[in-house]
């Protein structure tokens, strides 16, 4: 996939250095002004400033070097030095043609995204996480990117400690309390992931109610994860039966990790780390506790220490973090690692952050906290079932199927359709609505979750554009059944032309959203490229065109607009049915 501005910006760098001027001064891109022009660029003006030379002159210059590149329709300076550039319709065309994927570009980015924790199913808290990390791990994939995700499960804390203590209150299984009792332990769990999502619940707030209950929970994290045998075992039933249960969630979503490692990962990394923060100098301690400066020079509000261990010696997420960072930089020496979590929680990464490199952990990677705000329901506060409850994910996705199923049956959709194939476009659909719904807002601003808005087949929705991308396909696939070529696209109109700009700028729109962290980017796109194509095929006749050679450059124009449709819906993780 070439990005015709790169393009460009390599042949307006040859002209900026044949006139003794930097290469780099010849950066391209896509117009903001397509009234205009096509193409511009502005480097002219930074060029006379560093030579203390006219900008229009050295405009006017590079413009004639590139008048003479048969390429180009038309040159023209604006302005105090702005070159804008029109390219032929033969040259879009030809660009049309270069396809293929971005080569490696030898980095590595770890994606830190989902957050789930043991015992506890997916929620709607969950969603925005999942949704925005599986499209940047597809995305960062996509442009060169080494990935690797992981969901960095919540299984080592206080809520372990609970659960275990609960299971002993029950006399559940025995067993795993006897001191006595040196192994082997049952391979199979005395407790299903069902049966943890009614315990944990019960210990939580037995916990907050029961000074001495809270004790006891306490007491057993710490034998957990001083290595109790018994207690490793539970611990161990705990995040098989969980791993199952919300990997099949994840999959219901369509989302994937390549790593479920989890706090307990990194437990053994954590007292050297320590020890070795304290030997450096970079720990101190403070009413008791061992804290970590990580106020910088201007700072213009205060920044508190990050705190490591809690006056009683308790841990804190910030001290498995840091280890966290550790293992990663160990294991995987990545360029990026991207933490995908809730905006609320800035100022614990940014202290942990500034803890890693203050210590020198962090190795070549640059650390970052690609933050979002909240899904909100129509009373503007975070979103909760009609009963005011939280809503599980698996809830949220059923009502959406529900919906979507209603949509189809109101555009009369798949009437005829096996009973099988319609729920499985159902369920299709009902997934493009969330997720299309959930990121094309900028991942940093709160939105209202309208299931109603977002499911129709109509605006900016995932259904509209996945009915497109279908509308296209039914084309082509009646194409093929007549026996008419799918040729090599052309351009004859302005509709053409527009369309095959907007899919020439595919490249430069996924280098732009991962720069970003933003996927609303290639929604914008998506839904813009589904817009032009719908202007073009109301202006052209495709299959009742008469003329052979034209009929298959549009049918070529038709199969490149579905393919690069299919690619940005697949980055933002939304699947197209063969049919509706």
């Amino acid at each position: 996939m070439i990005s015709v501005a790169a393009e460009l910006s390599a042949t307006l760098g040859r002209a900026f250095a044949a006139e003794g001027l930097a290469a780099h001064f010849g950066q391209v891109t896509l117009s903001d002004r397509p009234d205009l022009c096509q193409f511009q660029c502005n480097g002219a003006l930074a060029a006379a400033k560093a030579a203390k030379a006219n900008p229009r002159d050295i405009a006017g210059r590079i413009a004639a070097r590139l008048k003479e590149d048969a390429r180009f329709s038309r040159i023209e300076i604006a302005g105090p030095g702005f070159i804008n550039m029109d390219l032929t319709d033969a040259a879009l065309a030809g660009f049309l043609e270069d396809r293929g994927e971005a080569p490696p570009n030898g980095k590595t980015a770890l994606i830190d995204f989902g957050g789930y924790n043991i015992a506890k199913p997916l929620h709607v808290g969950h969603l925005r996480s999942s949704i925005i990390g599986d499209c940047l791990q597809r995305l960062y994939r996509a442009n060169g990117w080494r990935v690797i995700s992981d969901v960095h499960v919540g299984d080592w804390g206080l809520q372990m400690g609970q659960l275990i203590s609960e299971i002993g209150l029950r006399e559940i299984a025995p067993i795993y309390f006897d001191a006595a009792f040196d192994g082997p332990y049952p391979e199979v769990s005395p407790v299903t992931m069902e049966d943890l999502e009614e315990i944990y619940p019960a210990a939580s707030a037995a916990c907050k109610t029961d000074p001495a209950r809270l004790e006891l929970a306490r007491r057993a994290t710490v034998d957990l994860q001083d290595g109790r045998p018994g207690y490793r075992a539970l611990w161990q039933h705990f995040v098989d039966v969980s791993q199952v249960g919300l990997s099949r969630e994840t999959q219901s979503l369509g989302v994937s990790f390549n790593y479920w490692r989890g706090e307990s990962s990194v437990h053994d990394l954590v007292a050297p780390m320590l020890e070795d923060l304290k030997a450096r100098g970079f720990a101190d301690i403070s009413e008791g506790a061992l804290v970590m400066p990580v106020a910088e020079d201007g700072d213009k509000k205060p920044m508190p220490p990050l705190m490591l261990v809690k006056s009683e010696g308790g841990l804190l997420y910030g001290t498995t973090d840091l280890a966290t960072i550790i293992e990663r930089v160990r294991d995987f020496d990545p360029d990026l690692i991207l933490y995908v979590v809730d905006q609320r929680q800035h100022l614990h990464f940014e202290q942990v952050f500034r803890a890693a490199r203050k210590a020198e952990l962090t190795g070549k990677a640059v650390l970052e906290h690609a933050g979002f705000g909240t899904m909100n329901g129509p009373d503007g506060k975070p979103f909760k079932t009609r009963a005011g409850g939280v809503m599980k994910l698996y809830d949220l996705i059923a009502m959406a199927t529900v919906q979507a199923n209603s949509r189809l049956a109101e555009q009369g959709l798949g009437g005829d359709y096996a009973a099988e194939e319609k729920a499985e476009i159902a369920r299709q659909v009902g997934l493009a609505a969330i997720k299309f719904a959930d990121l094309s807002n900028h991942r940093i601003t709160d939105y209202i979750f309208d299931l109603e808005r977002f499911s129709k087949f109509e605006g900016k929705t995932g259904p509209y554009l996945q009915y497109a991308a279908v509308r296209i396909q039914s084309i082509l696939r009646k194409a093929e059944a007549e026996g008419h070529d799918v040729g090599i696209p052309a351009i004859h109109s302005p509709e053409e032309r527009a369309l095959a700009l907007q899919l020439l700028s595919q490249a430069d729109v996924m280098i732009a959203a991962e720069a970003k962290r933003a996927p609303n980017i290639l929604c914008d796109y998506a839904f813009e490229l589904a817009r032009k194509f719908s202007r073009f095929y109301g202006e052209h006749h495709i299959m009742s065109e008469t003329d052979l050679a034209l009929r298959g450059q549009r049918l070529g124009t038709c199969a490149r607009t579905l393919a690069v449709l299919r690619e940005i819906l697949a980055l933002l993780g939304i699947e197209v049915p063969e049919r509706m």
